[in-house]
């Protein structure tokens, strides 16, 4: 099936790209979740708008993204949430919260598709985050979890 990706997707493409996949990954994985639209003769269209929504998002070059990093690396973000009792948050810490927190710590616009999480963040105290930042850059930051 052909279709056109409006995420990226690793190991398959980045948004606006036209790739052929297998009908069951299409149906089940990539369209319910918004990461592909069916390609049409009139999806082109969607597709340079995908493609020109991507490049103001994106970091162009290596140079401005290791420029980022140095700012992200220098950044230290703290988040407060609910907690119960031996420092178990209600719920976790999510991309979207971290990109938000290091914009408020006067960092640089992160988007929350590239907040790499290894895995949920479910304890208070200090944790690592990746930031992808560029095929080739990716930024270390520093994450403090406190009780609210």
């Amino acid at each position: 099936m052909k279709i056109i990706l409006t995420n990226e997707v690793s190991g398959l493409g980045i948004a606006g790209d036209v790739v052929d996949v297998r009908d069951g990954y299409a149906r089940n994985y990539l369209l319910p979740r918004g990461f592909a639209i069916r390609w049409t003769r009139g999806g082109e269209k969607d597709v340079e708008q995908i493609r020109r929504a991507r490049k103001i998002r994106e970091i162009a070059t290596i140079e401005q993204a290791n420029d980022v990093r140095a700012q992200l690396e220098g950044t230290k973000v703290r988040l407060k949430v609910r907690a119960g009792e031996g420092g178990r948050l209600f719920g976790s810490v999510t991309p979207a919260d971290i990109a938000t927190a290091v914009k408020s710590a006067d960092g640089p616009d992160v988007d929350k598709r590239r907040v790499e999480l290894g895995s949920p963040i479910k304890t208070l105290g200090s944790h690592e985050v990746s930031v992808r930042l560029h095929t080739d850059v990716v930024a270390k930051v520093g994450v403090e979890v406190q009780a609210a």
